[in-house]
């Protein structure tokens, strides 16, 4: 993950980002709660589902180049399969591709995990 980001941007630009993967989560989130309570067919369904679980995943930060990469697959699959409206899956396609070119800022678990680690060393 440290070879993708130099830095896990914190600050202001921190902040942008981690606002960007809730307002890209949350429209993910409400998306496929939307579908699973219409009756539909099983694949849209599923789409959503997947939508739903990635949306999840962005909330918390985790792995999110490649969920990031996986959001416009997804939604361009909604848009061809005619499943879901026209402009949220382009405008979540949009994020979701943002997102994995930017990366997932300095709040996220992600940068727990990959993110530069500090060595302590301990005077005597």
């Amino acid at each position: 993950m440290q070879r993708l980001f130099s830095t896990f941007a914190d600050g202001w630009p921190g902040l942008g980002l981690l606002l960007m993967r809730f307002l890209t989560a949350g429209l993910l989130i409400c998306d496929g709660m939307v579908h699973l309570q219409q009756p539909a067919q099983f694949g849209p369904a599923i789409l959503h589902s997947i939508g739903a679980v990635m949306g999840i995943l962005l909330v918390v930060g985790l792995w999110t180049p490649v969920v990031g990469t996986l959001v416009p697959i997804v939604e361009l699959s909604i848009i061809f399969s005619h499943s879901g409206h026209l402009w949220p899956a382009v405008v979540l396609a949009a994020l979701g591709a943002s997102l994995a070119m930017v990366g997932p800022g300095a709040w996220s678990v992600d940068a727990r995990l990959f993110g530069r680690k500090h060595i302590q060393t301990s005077e005597y």
